[in-house]
């Protein structure tokens, strides 16, 4: 059987910014034949992702990531559909998800890294089974129920940097269904900006590239800032940081700004920031989804129901064809993005 792939072609080196060059699409074959505990997938949808950046690298710099290797496929998260199966997990025709999915057309996978699910759980959106109803989402919403200690009726005021990326997007509708009185976000262009007040409800949004940030952010959250979802790190973060409150939270939950650097992650913090944050006694502890697995099906549950409510609107960008993830993946990097970036792959 004939299928296509995607392979890393070459690295970006550590303190380089990826382009689609770094990506080849090959040909190649499938056995036909299955072994036992095996099944027959097709690729419906791929995800890219900020992580994904530090897999470019000969060191991710993470215990928890290996490295993509060259010449060889790259993996991710992924939807499809089995074609055939000798596994008794899943059969024929089920839909199933999974966080190592290679990036091919079709391919044949272990039956123990692929997870059933059911189509309904995204509202027959099966791309958001990658995105708010996947990881994306859970990490969204735990990191706020962990980190972000967002009470009713307290009146605080949440700041979302990263704001319309996948990520961000949900965490910012979470921090008001959650209580929070004031959402703001900080995003790179003015049809994102419209985007997060007029569609999805924040407050007020920033346009980073065209506006003075901190005297934006002084207009938008005139009582300061008391939960900041930090998405991008490095100056914005600074400045988000130097607004807020006694007692304030960060949940550090990616820092996009700094993956084309070589610098540890997290990234180490300015003297004047690590200052405000004890004299504020201000939390900033990294926030990693995994460790919070034991939480996820009940939070799967719970975005299942806002998403198919419309109580959690969802933004995808969505490309289509495996000849385009190398592109796709070089305009998340750049932003080129509104919501969670999809490629799709079959029907």
């Amino acid at each position: 059987m004939h299928v296509q792939r995607v392979v890393l072609n070459s690295r970006p080196g550590t303190n380089g910014a990826p382009g689609p060059e770094n990506f080849r699409l090959e040909e190649s074959t499938l056995a036909p034949d299955l072994k036992d505990g095996e099944a027959l997938v097709r690729t419906l949808y791929l995800s890219v992702d900020p992580y994904m950046r530090c897999r470019m690298n000969e060191d991710t710099g993470a215990h928890y990531l290996t490295p993509w290797q060259l010449s060889e496929c790259v993996d991710g998260g992924g939807v499809g559909v089995v074609e055939s199966s000798r596994c008794g997990t899943c059969a024929e025709g089920d839909v199933v998800t999974s966080f190592s999915w290679p990036w091919q057309t079709r391919a044949v996978l272990k039956g123990a890294v692929l997870q059933k699910v059911d189509p309904q759980l995204a509202g027959g959106h099966l791309s958001y089974l990658l995105g708010a109803v996947g990881m994306t989402g859970l990490t969204a919403m735990l990191g706020v129920r962990e980190k972000g200690h967002v009470t009713k009726g307290a009146n605080q005021t949440m700041v979302v940097s990263g704001a319309a990326g996948a990520c961000g997007s949900i965490a910012g509708q979470i921090g008001r269904l959650d209580g929070c009185a004031r959402v703001v976000g900080i995003c790179g262009s003015d049809e994102k900006c419209r985007a997060l007040v007029e569609d999805l409800g924040f407050s007020a949004a920033v346009n980073y590239r065209r506006e003075d940030v901190p005297t934006r952010l002084k207009e938008c959250c005139p009582e300061g800032v008391d939960v900041y979802f930090d998405n991008v790190g490095g100056a914005i973060s600074d400045t988000v940081i130097a607004q807020m409150n006694n007692g304030g939270h960060v949940i550090l939950c990616g820092q996009i700004s700094q993956y084309n650097k070589d610098v540890p992650y997290p990234p180490p913090l300015s003297e004047e920031t690590q200052e405000t944050l004890r004299r504020k006694s201000i939390t900033r502890e990294r926030f990693m989804v995994l460790d919070y697995m034991s939480k996820a099906d009940a939070a799967l549950c719970e975005l299942s129901q806002c998403v198919k409510s419309g109580q959690i609107k969802v933004l995808e960008t969505v490309v289509n064809g495996i000849e385009n993830m190398g592109d796709a993946f070089s305009s998340m990097m750049k932003g080129g993005n509104i919501g969670k970036q999809i490629i799709k792959i079959s029907e």
